[in-house]
């Protein structure tokens, strides 16, 4: 990481020709995500008999959970900008028909239902759809639980040497990792420079901040509340959490950060779950970087938005960001249909462009965070949290491992 920084700031010509470096590291790790969720929710849902009851409870708690969450973290995103104000001063560009500026379609809840069921699963895997492989994968699993006898067993077999086959992907790939997050810092400080964080300082340090209370206000009475040890906690989330942070999007952190809550001592079947749905339904960084935004554009804009505009926002903000996807800016496409409903200029986000990347890096670590936090929170209300120590999770990985040579012998 500092050795990106660094290249980025004295060598900002050379870093832009790292970007390679990053892309391949992005690539590498986002061609396991789809197999390590089809295959974990497969064995997670039909690889633990029939108690569909049992599937329907989770996913009510884990519902529950997320929307509790990011109602908190846009409540805290929308005072804090009320209260810092950090778009007062600030003086929009003109408008520019050629600017990169993310146009988003209206956002329906219809549109909304018919986005998560994929034409195909090859197309939504393809796409990098997250929501709608859990929902194949969850149909999938689903139907595998009426079958009997030889096939459901060769199924399950499937599921499982596949799962286990990508996380030993993901190890290798790790190896790479330095390299890879190295480059993408350098990438990000040559694009943005060190001297863009002057101007939209004031907007940084208010996400920052309100990022902050959020995990104090929220994330550490969860844990708390649900007995997670917090010092175990943070060291299992602390890889995946960087790599979140320094390449924006979740989706990289995606496989090790599974990995890692299993090691924590969430069953498999939650976190196969509870993970990949909260990619989609459980985005706190995103949904308080979305309320100060939406407040940063309308001050800087000078509109003054009553309390009820600033709630039916709100609402607004809740249904629309459940379908950010967990790639890098995707959270400026929501921003921009929400600034367009409320009749706020689109001006806005290019001025928020030159310090996204920034912000984004905060946000997505959040997001990765909270998703861990959820699946250890979820397992402990179903009474199947089963905290392990240091040594013992090596020793159940080793003993993972070499499984498979044992049934060959």
């Amino acid at each position: 990481m500092a050795v990106g920084i660094l290249i980025g700031w004295l060598a900002p010509g050379f870093a832009v020709e790292l970007r390679p470096l990053s892309t391949v590291f992005l690539r590498m790790i986002k061609s396991v995500v789809v197999p390590i969720i089809f295959g974990t929710l497969v064995i997670g849902i039909a690889g633990h008999g029939d108690d569909l009851k049992r599937i329907g409870r989770l996913a009510i708690k884990s519902i529950g959970y997320f929307w509790l969450m990011t109602t908190v973290a846009l409540v805290i995103g929308l005072v804090a900008g009320n209260l810092v104000k950090p778009g007062v001063g600030v003086t929009l560009p003109p408008p520019d028909p050629n600017a990169p500026i993310p146009q988003a379609a209206p956002t329906t809840f219809g549109g909304f239902l018919e986005h998560i069921v994929p034409r195909s699963f090859i197309e939504a895997a393809a796409n990098g759809e997250v929501l709608q492989v859990v929902f194949w994968a969850t149909l999938f699993a689903l139907a595998l639980t009426q079958v009997r006898g030889r096939p459901k067993e060769v199924m399950l077999e499937f599921a499982e040497g596949l799962m286990e086959v990508m996380f030993k992907f993901v190890g290798l790939v790790m190896k790479y990792a330095p390299i890879g997050i190295g480059a993408a810092l350098a990438v990000t400080v040559s694009h943005s420079g060190l001297g863009v964080l002057v101007n939209l300082a004031k907007l940084i340090l208010t996400l920052y901040g309100a990022l902050l209370v959020f995990g104090l206000a929220a994330f550490l009475p969860a844990a708390l509340l649900a007995r997670i040890p917090i010092g175990r906690f943070a060291r299992m989330v602390k890889d995946p959490a960087i790599i979140a942070f320094t390449t924006t999007s979740s989706d990289a952190a995606l496989p090790l950060a599974m990995q890692r809550m299993v090691e924590f001592g969430v069953p498999k079947r939650i976190v196969a779950f509870v993970m990949p749905t909260g990619y989609s339904f459980n985005l706190d960084g995103s949904t308080l970087y979305l309320g100060v935004a939406s407040l940063f554009v309308a001050q800087a804009a000078g509109v003054d938005l009553t309390l009820g505009q600033q709630l039916f926002m709100m609402l607004t903000l809740l249904i629309t960001s459940k379908g950010i996807a967990g790639v890098p800016r995707a959270s400026l496409v929501v921003l921009s249909g929400t600034l367009t409903a409320f009749g706020l200029p689109l001006e806005g986000v290019a001025v928020i462009l030159g310090v996204d990347e920034v912000m984004d890096m905060a946000r997505t670590m959040v997001n990765l965070v909270g998703n861990c936090l959820a699946t250890a929170v979820v397992a402990r209300w179903e009474g199947e949290l089963a905290i392990q120590t240091d040594g013992a999770a090596a020793a159940s990985a080793s003993t993972l491992s070499m499984a498979p040579q044992r049934r060959d012998a």
